[in-house]
């Protein structure tokens, strides 16, 4: 196994750019809030992954294309290589993060098997091209071979980035080789149904230094857009987001997973090229889709039929597809935006996006998940046998594994990696965009080397603590959230600092052991939807630094009818500690005679109680329970 120093990073490592990422090597999680979700990863989730997919078959899959026994004897839907893949680039972060000898043998054994199903010419995918199989590339609008391609190349991306040459490197670049055989210039004029090997080629050229790859993933870029895909009943071409060019689109659509990939991709694309109009429209398309398009917690994606963005506003809180995937892909994409122009609204997203909207797949003992997020649970969620299979689970408790078991797998590979979005550096210093336990040890582009200790109990506390290990003359730039500008307070050295805009900003000497303190304001405060959001209109929700937080039916005595109750927003909010409860009345209606409309209906109160109020990522941790994330308000009248 060959060390490949020189191509260390993270999953993003731009060519050039305003910012640059910091990899594993540079930042590391020490501890708290994010140790202990890496923690529960490694000890977990990971294992849960591997089981699963030896049990019914995933794995197995590989085995038998390398006997030649695969025919009709094949498991799962065409996609589940693809999860395989993902599990082993959540092996890869992790043993660069935190190397064991078990999950070394582990990750050995499974690339192994995977490179046991390679055909001589560098294709690998075990649902197509073998006796009793469909042709390769026969069905390119559902078949996802290129998809599952993808997962593999950026797998061997954590490989190169963790310092790593080895076998799963060498089969994707025999992948990758053959990929621009079939699909260069001269070879099929195609493009993939769902995006995904966009983003990994431009990644894989860039970490191994090939050019041809990144190309290739400049040509799929160009070649969206121009319905080359066939269209069904219910798939438009919208939905493979191949009904204009990316360049041309104004706003995400369709398939809402599908649209953040291919997003991403066109920004390593862009970056590359120096193609800034290229940059401008996904720019134009983030801007718009977050502002019409986006859940409160950053999900996306509102519809469960074709799992797909709806149209601008059209965001019910009972009906939220959210689906953790695309909230993954989110990250993915506004990374790449923060990278490319420092600007904080992309750091502001992710951080709601992962405090929310990811961290609620997963169960607190890291063996369940979430597929999609609702906002509103009506009914009791139903207890799921822990060792069956599930169909998709849309909203109720979270499942063991599915059917599709998309998620789990990206869960993995994103805690693995996670402590790879909190941190940039440029020519003049370090910048901090989220917080959390951290070691932090680079260089900036004047050639100064930093080290930093991050610590803070964020997000249950708004104090976060930096000092600085070793002299050295740098800027230091730490990232306000949104809705602590203008309230802010930080110190250097005993010290006040003025605290104003995105960003608190430093340029100085600092001395070893300097210290500087921010201060976050973590009182709860009411959240009011657009009133554009019709499925929203007359609500209000609650939040509490970077969390949203809900309602939950196990906080209330048996008997109170959850669906009547309201909250009146001139009432304060109360904190203890991190704890946060509101206090409630219960609507008091006349049964309606026939049908539910009529007459404006006289609302009577019975009664009120205090709630305790919880981060909607931990709902469901406790059984079976409804839940809202948006409250109905109390109506004045005169």
């Amino acid at each position: 196994m060959a060390a490949a120093t020189r191509t260390l990073g993270g999953p993003v490592r731009p060519r050039q750019s305003r910012l640059r990422p910091l990899g594993p090597h540079e930042v590391r999680i020490a501890g708290g809030f994010w140790g202990e979700k890496q923690a529960l990863n490694a000890s977990s989730i990971l294992g849960h992954c591997l089981h699963w997919m030896e049990r019914i078959g995933w794995v197995e899959n590989f085995d038998r294309v390398a006997d030649g026994t695969i025919g009709a004897q094949r498991h799962g839907v065409e996609f589940v290589d693809s999860e395989v893949y993902k599990l082993l680039e959540a092996m890869a972060w992790e043993l660069g993060r935190n190397p064991t000898p078990e999950l070394e043998r582990r990750y050995e054994d499974l690339v192994r098997r995977v490179a046991g199903a390679q055909d001589p010419d560098g294709y690998l995918h075990t649902a197509f091209g073998h006796e009793g199989q469909r042709g390769r590339y026969s069905n390119l609008e559902w078949g996802h071979e290129l998809y599952c391609a993808g997962h593999l190349i950026q797998a061997a991306v954590a490989r190169l980035r963790t310092g790593h040459d080895d076998l799963l490197v060498d089969v994707a670049r025999r992948l990758a080789d053959h990929i621009c055989r079939e699909f260069g210039p001269r070879g099929r004029e195609a493009v993939c149904g769902h995006p995904e090997i966009e983003p990994a080629l431009a990644e894989f050229g860039r970490a191994t230094g090939e050019e041809r790859y990144g190309e290739m993933a400049a040509l799929f870029i160009r070649r969206r857009g121009h319905r080359t895909l066939r269209s069904t009943l219910f798939q438009g071409p919208d939905y493979f987001q191949d009904d204009v060019p990316v360049r041309d689109a104004e706003v995400l659509r369709g398939h809402a997973v599908r649209a953040l990939y291919l997003s991403s991709g066109a920004v390593d694309v862009a970056s590359d090229t120096g193609d800034a109009a290229l940059l401008a429209a996904v720019e134009r398309q983030w801007e718009r889709t977050v502002s019409r398009r986006t859940y409160i917690t950053g999900g996306m994606g509102s519809r469960h039929e074709n799992e797909q963005f709806g149209e601008d506003y059209e965001l019910p809180p009972d009906r939220a597809y959210s689906e953790t995937c695309a909230g993954i892909a989110s990250v993915m994409l506004s990374w790449r935006l923060l990278l490319e122009t420092g600007e904080a609204k992309y750091a502001d997203l992710i951080e709601r996006t992962l405090f929310n909207n990811v961290l609620a797949s997963p169960r607190g003992d890291g063996r369940a998940f979430f597929y999609s997020n609702t906002l509103h649970q009506r009914a009791l969620g139903v207890e799921l046998a822990q060792d069956e299979l599930s169909e998709r689970a849309e909203a109720s408790l979270r499942a063991p594994w599915f059917e599709v078991s998309c998620c789990p797998t990206n869960v993995a590979r994103t805690l693995a990696s996670v402590g790879s979005y909190f941190a940039t550096a440029d020519d003049g210093g370090v910048q901090l965009h989220q917080f959390g336990d951290l070691d932090i040890a680079t260089q900036t582009g004047e050639g100064q080397t930093v080290r930093l200790r991050v610590r803070t109990r964020y997000p249950e506390d708004g104090l976060v603590t930096i000092v600085v290990d070793e002299e050295a003359e740098f800027t230091l730039a730490i990232r306000i959230p949104p809705w602590a500008r203008g309230l802010a307070s930080a110190e250097h050295d005993g010290e006040a600092l003025a605290v104003a805009g995105d960003y608190l900003t430093l340029r100085r000497r600092f001395g070893a052991g300097s210290t500087v303190r921010l201060s976050l304001p973590m009182a709860a405060r009411l959240v009011w939807p657009s009133p554009r959001i019709d499925a929203t209109r007359g609500t209000v929700a609650v939040e509490r630094g970077p969390r949203v937080l809900c309602l939950e039916s196990v906080d209330f005595p048996d008997g109170v009818p959850f669906e009547d109750l309201e909250i009146d927003p001139g009432q304060p909010l109360r904190s203890e500690g991190s704890d946060t409860a509101v206090s409630l009345r219960v609507r008091q209606l006349d049964e309606p005679d026939g049908l539910p409309y009529g007459r404006r209906p006289e609302v009577r109160s019975d009664g009120s109680l205090d709630a305790r109020l919880t981060p909607y990522a931990d709902w469901a941790n406790r059984g079976p329970s409804r839940m809202r994330v948006w409250i109905p308000a109390v109506i004045r009248t005169a």
